[in-house]
């Protein structure tokens, strides 16, 4: 399939409705057509890993065509260019999230991104940092637990931001470390416990949200087994 064939294919399976719905979790990009992710998955399965299309699919602007592009694009010819251009272009949570789960968290420069952007002022370039860190913590199987380790001070150190996507997405990762080893997650948990003394509602909110999960019984027994 070309580009504008994609392009048509997307505006076909439009659904104002979906949309809508977007809207009341807080997506409202400037061009969508509600297409859900289990359909760009079927999609993206059909056209199969093109990089120079999924370049193309991105810079069309297009909500649905941007995560597609997330989904087809070849993990091993992105550049830090690349991801430097996409990262600035996000304008939606789950543009910012699909990118970093399909595409960016297989990359060679994954973990160094974590690090870099989290310093970032933009809101979904530090979004991305630790939406980047979460999925990680999940997929990257070979990486040492000091690799996490590290990103736990990262977020110690940015709990304090008010901004929702951002604490959320901070949140999100200090739970899935938490969630990765018995010994990351006495890390996390030592963690939260010193981002909730911090004179601050997010970093309170981020510690308390956190802890309820880290310490739960079911974490436990899961990592213990």
């Amino acid at each position: 399939m070309t580009h504008t064939e994609i392009l048509k294919k997307l505006k076909s399976l439009s659904d104002p409705a979906a949309v809508e719905g977007m809207a009341r979790y807080g997506i409202r990009p400037g061009k969508a057509y509600g297409v859900r992710i289990p359909v760009l998955r079927k999609l993206a399965r059909e056209i199969g890993a093109d990089h120079r299309l999924a370049g193309r699919l991105f810079s069309s602007g297009v909500h649905e065509a941007r995560i597609l592009a997330s989904m087809i694009d070849d993990p091993d010819r992105v550049t830090e260019e690349q991801m430097e251009k996409w990262v600035k272009a996000f304008d939606s949570w789950d543009v910012c999230d699909q990118c970093c789960m399909n595409l960016f968290r297989r990359t060679r420069f994954a973990r160094a991104k974590v690090l870099e952007w989290s310093t970032r002022d933009e809101e979904f370039v530090k979004r991305a940092a630790f939406a980047l860190a979460a999925t990680l913590a999940v997929h990257d199987h070979d990486a040492p637990d000091r690799v996490f380790a590290r990103f736990l001070s990262v977020i110690r150190g940015q709990a304090t931001d008010e901004r929702d996507y951002v604490k959320k997405a901070v949140n999100w990762a200090l739970r899935q470390i938490g969630k990765r080893s018995l010994a990351l997650n006495r890390a996390a948990i030592e963690t939260a416990e010193e981002i909730a003394r911090i004179d601050s509602r997010p970093a309170r909110w981020i510690a308390s949200d956190a802890l309820k999960e880290l310490t739960s019984d079911k974490v436990r027994e899961r990592l213990e087994a």
